[in-house]
């Protein structure tokens, strides 16, 4: 067939909307282009992460004294149990030696992807700042050996991510964060994630908790993990019946090894634990549980001992309900009356929050450099800001899916928060110059990009109190 006549044919298929079998690219104007894409990429009726013999979800979490110890948490099917997780120190040569083996504990778990097994092993008795190798076992196999390195001393440099909610299209919209993330923090050593890291109660829980772990990848692995609990990861019982509750979702507490140092939760599990990771002491509150669960006061009162005792130059509370609320119609009362006052009190160095799809930063009540409390949102659902968090927060943001990059050294903090696309939305640094007036905060207004809001009037399902969803 000569030139012209392939050419012809050509063209014609793609005027047809056909070449070699494909469909013809879609037009960003075309209706298809615009419509709402489903929470994950699994179509209906595909089994994308049923649980096999290869071990998978694989994650690193801190143990109470990072320096040394840490956890792992991962998946196989029901054809596994009691495997083993083997440990050595990390050298250059492929030959790594005899590896440590500790047997691990199993628990079933059965959802809509079939019957899993998880499993946890608890690693300790390891040298602070040093790089270890470990892998998993699962049915006649083994993961790849994995690389993690335990907390140094106090006065190690440190650089830790913080993500508000992942939740919605974690495989789609959450992946190219995460990835931006490694890419201006390539020595993270520790990841916290604000809550709701998937949306839950459609049916497709263990579908999207897949693709939160394929969305997370190489973090999961090679930095340790700290995760709060969100409403996301509960459910409702009975919902719409004078018997409705909240129950906390099965994942949970199988698919993340953490510490069990906090208050008992909903059937006994821990829900809020607390470590140390070099010169910062990180503790972790159930924002669900205190406002619906009644556990505020017990939180406060354990959360004001665990602080009372912190030997560590810097303090952190990650919760997933905001004390400052940046959408409009949300105000935590019982969060406000019972912890908020614990945090003014023992001025924590930062409050890491989530909840509300927005940006959104403030200072103390007292007008104090510190606490410091942050509201960001890593995943694509996406609200509007209140006037109230317009007039009482600097700086503010819509529209924006954001990362942040918190460095630590020779008594310094750097907060950055940062871009889908990397660039700078807000920086300021706490200063501790040892004084007993408290830290120092400086603001970084000169290296931000302006204040970014929704231009759009409403969703593609025509929601107008969202920007994106």
């Amino acid at each position: 067939m000569g030139t012209v006549a392939i050419r012809a044919r050509w063209a014609v298929a793609l005027t047809a909307g056909v070449w070699l079998g494909l469909a013809a690219p879609v037009s960003a104007e075309t209706p298809a282009a615009r419509a709402p894409e489903p929470n994950t990429l699994v179509p209906a009726g595909v089994m994308r992460y049923a649980p096999s013999g290869f071990p998978d979800r694989i994650v690193a979490t801190p143990a109470q004294d990072a320096a040394h110890g840490f956890a792992v948490a991962w998946r196989t099917d029901a054809t596994v149990s009691a495997p083993m997780l083997e440990v050595v120190v990390a050298g250059d040569s492929p030959d790594l030696g005899v590896p440590r083996r500790i047997t691990a504990s199993t628990r079933t778990l059965r959802r809509e992807n079939g019957v899993a097994h998880h499993h946890r092993a608890d690693v300790d008795g390891l040298e602070a700042g040093t790089l270890y190798a470990y892998r998993v076992q699962g049915d006649r196999t083994w993961s790849p050996w994995m690389q993690l390195r335990t907390a140094g001393d106090a006065s190690a440099p440190l650089e830790l991510l913080y993500f508000g909610d992942t939740q919605n299209k974690n495989a789609s919209l959450t992946t190219r964060v995460v990835r931006e993330a490694l890419r201006h923090a390539p020595d993270v050593r520790l990841v916290l994630y604000a809550g709701d890291l998937v949306s839950g109660g459609d049916g497709e829980d263990d579908n999207e908790w897949g693709e939160w772990f394929d969305a997370t990848g190489v973090l999961s692995t090679s930095s340790m993990t700290a995760p709060a609990p969100g409403n996301h990861e509960y459910f409702e019982e009975f919902e719409d019946t004078p018997q409705e509750r909240r129950v906390l979702g099965a994942h949970w507490p199988l698919q993340f090894a953490l510490p069990r140092n906090g208050i008992a939760g909903g059937d006994g599990v821990a829900t809020t634990y607390w470590f140390d990771y070099q010169d910062v002491r990180v503790v972790v509150v159930d924002g669900t549980s205190a406002l619906d669960l009644g556990t505020a006061a017990a939180q406060a009162e354990w959360l004001d001992g665990v602080l009372a005792a912190n030997p560590r130059r810097w303090s952190v509370v990650l919760v997933h309900q905001p004390f400052y609320s940046p959408r409009a119609g949300r105000d935590n009362v019982e969060l406000k009356r019972h912890l908020l006052p614990v945090i003014e009190r023992r001025r924590v160095d930062l409050v890491l929050q989530g909840h509300d799809h927005t940006y959104g930063r403030r200072g103390s009540e007292s007008g104090d450099d510190t606490p410091v409390y942050a509201v960001s949102v890593a995943g694509a659902k996406q609200y509007r800001l209140s006037e109230r968090a317009r007039a009482t927060m600097d700086p503010v943001g819509e529209d924006t899916q954001l990362f942040q990059v918190i460095r630590i050294v020779d008594g310094r903090l750097r907060y950055e928060a940062r871009t889908a696309t990397g660039r700078l939305y807000d920086a300021f640094e706490l200063v501790d110059d040892g004084d007993a007036g408290g830290k120092r905060r400086v603001e970084l207004e000169r290296e931000r990009i302006p204040e970014r809001s929704c231009a759009r009037e409403q969703t593609l399902k025509g929601r107008k109190d969202r920007c994106w969803e």
